[in-house]
């Protein structure tokens, strides 16, 4: 009765995870110490074989005769008995040391030991103990955290060492961020884009839009300078396609510009006139595939386009050119053409001449089968206002003079590019008939002189022209290449003139590659005293004579002047650029190809001698 009560009142307890997995596996205390006597057995053996070791090498040492009895040959083998003795003696105690190191073994060298325990061991929470920064005495607890030596800190202390750790994390982001910036406001700078400050608050939700593209539905109600600015990043991302161009489409859309339409199909511009069929102003760049199947669509639905500009749109046949300007031409009021390498010849050219009588803008460019008849019967447009030509066919000078003589005294704008046989005669003829320019860019070439420039700007009817492009005027004879005796292509004397008649309203100059104007000039025209109100953008890349004293006369005779670049103008150096200008292409190495400025104007005039502002 007893034995069952006994037996009955045994009480057992849960058994924790480590006292079942050590079942599990036959583990028990009895066999964990027989292991521990057995190590130390092993151990103490080892110290009493390496102390026997040491006492025979001592003995040995007595039982050896005098160095003075040894031979030298019986020096040196005793030597080297005794080296490779040592060695075999300090690699085994390395060696145990390592393994009970490993294992814990409490046999080990007890001064090793002694400093591993101290090193490692750390205060247990509730345990008192010095700050290492400011050697207070405190308790410590499990969320004392560790100083830069090794020891612990007080609740001050760490509390600082905290703060100082995230304005250390802060400045590094800080500091990094402004490389992004930093790279992305140089492209904008070589785009052309010059912009002081934070982003506006447009910019950034137009770039919010683009980022998250594939989520929209519609654009909504936008206006048509923010349908255009998306159209722009749409194209740079590349990421205008049949899905996302019908984002720009809308009924009663009378505006459609997409600036780059390279991956879309025949069917997708069609779609284009169906979606918006009162479409007035056209611009399609990039348009590869606009053919002859698109031109059908927009003559049987009667597209009242007004202003139509096409890009690369090769693959329309010249008979439907023809067809178009018959039947549409009446129109039309801007044309602008451009990268036509295999459509529109001088024939289709003249049935626009014929059915557009109301054209006031023309622009063709890289159209390869223009040459001659089509300059000749531009001189029965009668009402053009705008005209920019740049032909891959040589075009004679007395058909340009012709036809600026019949259209010159209309016109406000003139772009004639890579017109090589132009000579001093066409400069004439502008100076003679045209009267009423704003624009005007006359680029590479080399058949006229530096004195039918001059003669040019020298007593001109017309008024002070805004924008002025006359890069490239310079001599291309390798075997002189300073020029000829009659200083072929604009230098110093055409360089003043037109400077004396337009530099008061001038806002945009190039004069690019012009390597005939002397250091003269230059320093005439910008002295720092001279003042042009009006220029923002000036481009003096290749000018040779440019140098840094002449750029701060620039920066100080142009007060609104915000981008300057100065390609291969390489006596420009270590030039202080003003705040708000961007210096583009100066060859330093060192620095970035753009310059932003940081100095004060007057410090600049004051370190090049000009004087003060």
């Amino acid at each position: 009765m007893s034995g069952r009560r006994t037996s009955n009142n045994r009480i057992r307890g849960p058994q924790s995870a480590l006292t079942d997995f050590l079942a599990s596996n036959n583990i028990s205390a009895a066999q964990i110490s027989a292991d521990y006597e057995r190590r130390r057995r092993e151990a103490q053996e080892r110290a009493e074989q390496e102390a026997a070791a040491n006492g025979t090498i001592a003995e040995e040492e007595e039982q050896q005769p005098d160095e003075r009895d040894e031979t030298v040959l019986q020096k040196k083998k005793r030597k080297r008995a005794e080296e490779k003795a040592l060695a075999e003696i300090k690699q085994g105690k390395s060696s145990k040391k390592h393994k009970e190191g490993k294992k814990g073994n409490p046999d080990a060298d007890d001064s090793d030991n002694a400093f591993d325990m101290y090193s490692k061991s750390k205060p247990l929470p509730g345990q008192l103990e010095n700050c290492e920064t400011c050697e207070k005495r405190f308790t410590v607890t499990a969320y004392s955290k560790t100083g830069p030596e090794g020891g612990l800190l007080c609740t001050k202390c760490s509390k600082e060492q905290t703060d100082q750790k995230k304005k250390d994390d802060k400045g590094k982001k800080q500091a990094a961020a402004p490389r992004g910036r930093q790279r992305q406001k140089q492209s904008d700078l070589l785009d052309g884009i010059v912009a002081d400050g934070a982003v506006s608050l447009q910019d950034l939700c137009i770039k919010t839009i683009a980022d998250n593209v594939h989520e929209l539905e519609e654009f909504g109600d936008l206006p048509q300078s923010l349908l255009k600015r998306l159209s722009e990043i749409f194209s740079k991302r590349r990421i205008l396609l049949p899905r996302t161009l019908d984002l720009f489409l809308r009924s009663g859309l009378e505006t459609i510009d997409l600036t780059d339409c390279g991956k879309l199909e025949v069917e997708d511009y069609i779609r284009i006139f169906s979606f918006a069929p009162h479409i007035h102003t056209l611009n399609l760049q990039n348009a590869g595939q606009f053919k002859d199947e698109v031109i059908d669509y927009i003559m049987e639905r009667d597209i009242p386009i007004q202003n139509l500009k096409l890009y690369a749109a090769n693959l329309i046949l010249n008979d439907k050119w023809a067809e178009y300007f018959t039947r549409c031409g009446h129109r039309l009021e801007s044309l602008q053409l451009k990268w036509l390498n295999c459509s529109l010849d001088d024939e289709a050219f003249l049935h626009l001449v014929e059915n557009c009588p109301n054209l006031k803008r023309l622009k063709l460019k890289q159209c390869w089968q223009l040459g001659d008849s089509a300059v000749e019967a531009m001189q029965h447009l009668p009402k053009l206002e705008h005209l920019s030509l740049h032909f891959k066919e040589v075009v004679s000078a007395e058909n340009l003079v012709a036809m600026i003589t019949a259209i010159g005294p209309n016109l406000r704008t003139l772009s004639l590019e890579a017109f090589y046989n132009a000579d001093d005669s066409v400069l004439e003829a502008i100076h003679t008939h045209c009267s009423r320019l704003e624009k005007l860019r006359f680029t590479d070439n080399d058949a006229c002189t530096d004195a039918g420039y001059t003669n040019l700007f020298t007593n001109w009817a017309n008024p002070p022209l805004t924008f002025l492009d006359l890069s490239s005027n310079r001599s291309l004879d390798c075997d002189k290449p300073e020029g000829t005796e009659d200083l072929a292509g604009l230098a110093t004397s055409g360089f003043e003139a037109m400077m004396a008649h337009s530099g008061s309203t001038l806002g945009t100059l190039t004069i690019a590659s012009c390597r005939h104007i002397e250091r003269e000039g230059l320093a005439n025209v910008w002295d720092g005293r001279k003042e042009y109100p009006c220029l923002k953008t000036a481009d003096v890349s290749f000018v040779k004579r440019m140098d840094t004293p002449v750029v701060a006369g620039l920066f100080k005779s142009c007060p609104r002047l915000t981008k300057l670049t100065a390609f291969g103008c390489f006596s420009v150096s270590d030039v202080m650029v003003p705040k708000g200008v961007a210096l583009i292409g100066v060859p330093n190495a060192q620095d970035s190809i753009v310059q932003e400025g940081g100095y004060d104007l007057d410090t600049i005039v004051a370190s090049m001698g000009f004087g003060t502002v």
